[in-house]
């Protein structure tokens, strides 16, 4: 089970970190992500984190203003989001799958979903 929180109202320019809580099941060894869907749009890859030392992923669009990390010991993910955008608002999901997915874009290869989080950016 996936449950994120950590959404809210922001202005441009502004920060969020979002959180996302493992439990039910041993997600050491399994790619943890966080997806997101604005209104009338499909869920897109924003990051995502293996269990080792390698590099992070990041959607080009978030590339030096988001960051992911986790945290094994809590069995969290984050994702910390700065200088947000208007078009940043959306619904953002953490995913995880077992095995190598740094780069499995496609949300419906991801089979553990959290509830969302609602993130809105004011201009």
């Amino acid at each position: 089970q996936l449950q994120a929180s950590g959404g809210g109202l922001v202005q441009a320019g502004g920060s969020l970190r979002l959180s996302c809580a493992a439990s039910g099941r041993t997600f050491s060894t399994y790619t943890m992500s966080w997806f997101r869907q604005a209104p009338g749009k499909g869920r897109e890859f924003v990051a995502a984190i293996m269990w080792s030392d390698s590099e992070p992923n990041y959607a080009d669009s978030v590339k030096g203003r988001f960051t992911i990390s986790r945290d094994y010991f809590k069995n969290t993910v984050s994702l910390q989001m700065n200088s947000l955008k208007p078009e940043n608002t959306a619904v953002y999901y953490c995913a995880a799958g077992p095995g190598f997915r740094l780069f499995t874009y496609q949300s419906t290869q991801w089979p553990y979903w959290g509830q969302g989080t609602l993130v809105t950016v004011s201009s």
